[in-house]
């Protein structure tokens, strides 16, 4: 499987659109209840303030993606004429799943310099404006589409200079991160990944570390430990989540959960229930 279907088919996007048309105000995004969002500027001006009160200022169809919740302003005049769509956005495997942590807290980019996604969003921006019947749920997909091709930009681009999303930019670490990623179960060593790299096992080690931020290693059970936390969220029993992500017993995935997480999987399930 490709570097970047395998970490969607873990943790998928959903969208669901909330606003479409003129927008006039100021409208404040808490980031509550796990959600991230998507805002597109087809039209006229914007002001976008974060949660450090930096301001951008947008004067051209654009797109700010916050992926993860957090606080976030959204301010324009009547004289602006600004014209938004907007949506909520949620993950498989929660909000702070590997693939929303790979990347930064705010994404802000001019539509112009997307040209790869030129043809979802013209057919967003139609769907948003215009009258077909289905259209929020056509809205919700462009959305997601919009997303993954982002994702895909990105990577081609190596617009992100470090972490897992680096990593898959990078030619030579990229089929062990894809390994790792849709082998958890499988005993990887640092020899084996860098027989995937092409490169001595040395060389590998500080060059993962470098790009990365982490050891290989370390990024191997930071993976596991967030399937494991997917899939207990899901349901399903520990004793086969622990064989499925590489763990000999249910105990051995408890006492990494424990180091990683600070709880229990059980201390852990029942938080995220309450």
């Amino acid at each position: 499987m490709d570097r970047l279907s395998i970490l969607l088919k873990h943790f998928n996007p959903h969208a669901t659109t909330f606003h479409q048309g003129a927008f006039c105000g100021v409208t404040d995004i808490y980031g509550q209840g796990g959600f991230g969002h998507a805002h597109l500027l087809r039209t006229g001006r914007l002001s976008f303030r974060d949660k450090h009160n930096q301001v951008i200022e947008l004067a051209e169809p654009s797109l700010i993606l916050v992926v993860r919740p957090q606080q976030h302003q959204l301010v324009a005049t009547e004289v602006d004429a600004a014209e938004l769509v907007c949506a909520t956005l949620h993950f498989d495997g929660g909000a702070s799943n590997p693939l929303t942590l790979a990347l930064p807290d705010y994404i802000v980019q001019p539509l112009s310099e997307l040209p790869g996604l030129s043809g979802s969003l013209d057919w967003l921006f139609a769907e948003a404006f215009g009258e077909e019947c289905g259209r929020d749920v056509v809205l919700n997909r462009l959305f997601e589409l919009m997303l993954i091709q982002l994702l895909r930009h990105l990577i081609a681009t190596r617009s992100i200079t470090s972490g897992m999303m680096a990593g898959l930019a990078n030619p030579r670490l990229a089929r062990s991160l894809t390994s790792m990623h849709s082998e958890p179960q499988r005993n990887w060593s640092v020899a084996d990944l860098a027989t995937l790299a092409s490169m001595s096992r040395a060389s590998f080690a500080a060059h993962f570390r470098k790009v990365v931020g982490v050891t290989p290693a370390d990024y191997l059970t930071n993976w596991r430990i967030s399937l494991a936390q997917k899939r207990l969220r899901e349901g399903r029993p520990i004793a086969l989540v622990a064989a499925e992500v590489g763990y000999e017993s249910p105990s051995a995935l408890a006492r990494t959960f424990r180091r990683k997480v600070g709880r229990s999987p059980s201390e852990w399930v029942q938080q995220e229930e309450a």
